[in-house]
């Protein structure tokens, strides 16, 4: 059932940053549970992903957004129009900061985009534990005199620390309302688009340089047996056929290594066995494909 009693509070907050920031480790932390996929290489997220969590009468929905840099493709421009898009329409805005890169040049840019915006975002520096104190103080005054921020936090999304403080602050900053989502619920996303996401992650933890880059996945059919699992079944579209060798590997290693590692993490956000079924295939201008984007959940750029 959804909550409904009054007072209550919901509202959407955005998290934004440059490219492996740690936005996605954040709102797994936020969360309590993996809803969006991790990688050390940059640009992994894609879409808005929305995770869900509860702060007592709160309810709280994180838009983590892809990672905010200058794009080059067209799928470059829809990652970063929909990181923008995920800012518009949130109740609050938290600018994660690498706090070993400091202001780079792809944090300038944000701040300037930010300073245009009415309501104040929120500073958050991650990776304090790698950085020593001084420095991070000497971070936070500088960017506090780059940008009025309403408050600045100091975390380790990978330890936790400090989320607990900054989960908190958020909770207290959403609009009065019901909650949109039922209590135990914790992403809008659909099982089979969470699926893809998985395996998509696998890709980018087993292949290297570009190629994951030009890889996309997609979840076909996903049918529930009688015994209680669940038959997957997925399609990598890689843009050629060079690719699509690696992808497979030498007598299917390496696809098979990828499926068993997809298939512990999608029974565990499904909560069943899952028999998952994987299959490559060549689209070489996927990236200008708007059925493709539609898949990923980002609007297609015509420009």
């Amino acid at each position: 059932m959804m909550r409904e009693a009054s007072p209550t509070r919901c509202g959407f907050v955005a998290l934004i940053g440059a490219p492996n920031a740690g936005k996605s480790t954040l709102l797994n932390a936020l969360v309590g549970a993996k809803i969006s996929i991790v990688s050390r290489k940059v640009q992994t997220t894609r879409n808005l992903v929305r995770g869900i969590a509860v702060e007592g009468d709160t309810q709280i929905v994180f838009v983590d957004t892809p990672g905010i840099f200058t794009p080059r493709r067209r799928l470059d421009r829809a990652m970063v129009n929909s990181a923008w898009g995920g800012v518009a329409d949130a109740d609050a805005v938290a600018l994660l900061v690498d706090s070993r890169k400091g202001i780079d040049a792809e944090a300038e840019a944000i701040l300037a985009r930010l300073a245009a915006r009415q309501a104040p975002p929120i500073l958050v520096l991650n990776k304090i534990d790698l950085v020593a104190r001084p420095k991070l103080l000497e971070l936070a005054a500088a960017l506090n005199a780059r940008l009025a921020f309403a408050e600045t936090f100091m975390i380790s999304a990978l330890s936790g620390d400090g989320i607990a403080d900054l989960k908190e602050r958020l909770a207290a900053l959403m609009p009065p309302g019901p909650w949109l989502y039922p209590e135990e619920q914790i992403s809008d996303a659909p099982l089979r688009s969470l699926a893809a996401e998985i395996t998509r992650e696998k890709l980018f933890e087993r292949l290297h340089a570009e190629l994951p880059y030009q890889t996309t996945v997609e979840t076909q059919q996903w049918t529930d047996q009688k015994d209680g699992s669940a038959r997957v079944e997925q399609t990598i579209y890689v843009t050629r056929e060079a690719h699509k060798k690696i992808v497979i590997g030498e007598k299917g290693r390496t696809i098979k290594a990828i499926g068993m590692a997809a298939r512990k993490d999608v029974e565990a956000a499904a909560e069943q066995r899952i028999h998952l079924f994987l299959f490559v295939k060549v689209r070489e201008n996927w990236q200008d494909d708007p059925e493709r984007y539609r898949e990923m959940g980002i609007e297609f750029p015509n420009d």
